[in-house]
């Protein structure tokens, strides 16, 4: 009879515990065996996401693709993503409404969400909010506001390699010569990721290929398919071998596909659509971010106010290269770049591979504690490089060095 009462004491409380939505534990390793304590339930978060366009968007489908992948690695289930939100006022309403939702965190990921997301932190403090490639969280000092973004200079300078061997490649095959081997660039804004990105591109190309130039339009856009496809063409007819962008569409990938020009893309493959022209795209992969966040909130914990995603943290990547297009020994090069970028012993910004003006730089002060003069702050250049990234997660490499050309300035 006590065996009886005992199994069915046991059975009411293993239902009790289930009514509760609990009942999971685990034990520390460093805790007394004796002692549980309860394990924190994803089913309990709620997740909001704010992107500036929507999957059309090589750039917004970036986003979208980490914020799926990490809520399924984290078993997170009630999630919402808001799409084609513009950087105005909407990005706050959008926030406000995510936040009275019942989201516990929410992200955005464009630069010109962040005034609003800083609005909307302040109105709701209970809520985490997390901005992407934003520059003010570690200024505003607020415990719910937070910045993150990853080292994709790395990123690009190793598919500049992949480009710049590419080049080599046709003047070893007398398709170019050494003065012809000049790269166009489709960038967006004049905005110090732009430059960043442009300008570590160009280095690894010229780490392969010491006679490329470059030359950069700016369409004034984040995401203009008609305007990326027509300053790539009009990089072409300006006698450009190769072209690249930081820019969201398919235009200058399109543009480069019919005048059979090759071409490194941003953000995701596009050999499906550009069998016969695309080399490989550097991306950041924005998942490990979103776990890592995500996760301290399921369990309590301070999320960095700046966050840098590196290659060893997998938030840099590169897609698979097109074996088609590639210039022998690619694969092999990048991967020997990589693992110098890892142990040190390569820099994407060493000041002896670059000069402003004629000049070797030893010096300079940066940007990095934002304000509306953009006024220079912090030494950035020590050690023989310039420390991108370092000082705050945001780019703020805005040097204009010699080799590259920019035909306007929209910013």
């Amino acid at each position: 009879m006590k065996k009886f009462l005992a199994m069915l004491l046991a059975l009411v409380m293993v239902l009790s515990l289930a009514a509760c939505g609990g009942g999971e534990t685990k034990t520390p390793e460093t805790e007394d065996p004796g002692t549980q304590t309860e394990e924190p339930a994803a089913a309990s978060v709620k997740v909001g996401f704010i992107c500036l366009h929507d999957e059309n968007s090589t750039y917004d489908l970036n986003f979208i693709n980490g914020a799926k992948a990490a809520c399924e690695s984290l078993g997170i289930t009630d999630y919402v993503i808001k799409t084609n939100v513009p950087e105005g006022q909407e990005c706050y309403d959008t926030a406000a409404e995510l936040a009275d939702d019942g989201c516990n965190i929410i992200f955005a990921d464009s630069f010109g969400h962040e005034d609003y997301m800083i609005q909307a932190a302040k109105e709701f403090p209970d809520v985490q909010f997390c901005h992407s490639t934003g520059t003010k969280a570690h200024t505003e000092g607020l415990s719910n506001y937070h910045n993150a973004f990853a080292s994709i200079y790395e990123g690009r300078y190793l598919a500049g390699i992949a480009a710049g061997l590419k080049l080599s490649e046709m003047i070893e095959n007398g398709e170019i010569t050494e003065d012809e081997a000049k790269i166009g660039y489709v960038g967006a804004y004049t905005y110090a990721e732009v430059v960043s990105g442009y300008t570590s591109f160009f280095l690894g190309a010229r780490s392969v290929c010491p006679s490329a130039t470059m030359e950069v339009t700016f369409t004034g856009s984040w995401y203009d398919e008609t305007a990326e496809k027509e300053g790539a063409q009009k990089l072409i007819n300006n006698g450009c071998k190769l072209i690249s962008q930081h820019a969201d569409s398919m235009g200058a990938p399109t543009a480069c596909e019919l005048a059979g020009v090759p071409n490194v893309s941003y953000n995701g493959s596009t050999e499906a659509a550009c069998p016969n022209t695309y080399i490989v795209s550097s991306r950041i992969d924005w998942a490990p971010y979103y776990e890592y966040a995500i996760s301290a909130v399921i369990n309590g914990e301070e999320i960095a106010a700046d966050w840098t995603g590196t290659l060893a943290t997998g938030s840099v990547v590169l897609t698979d290269l097109n074996e088609n297009v590639i210039a022998e020994g690619t694969a092999d090069a990048i991967a020997e770049a990589t693992a110098k970028l890892q142990d040190g012993s390569l820099h994407v910004f060493d000041t002896a591979t670059f000069t402003v003006s004629g000049a070797a730089m030893d010096s300079y002060m940066a940007d990095v504690d934002t304000d509306p003069a953009y006024t220079p702050d912090t030494e950035v250049i020590s050690d023989g490089y310039f420390h991108e990234s370092e000082y705050r997660s945001a780019p703020y490499f805005d040097l204009r060095i010699d080799g590259i050309t920019l035909l306007d300035e929209a910013y």
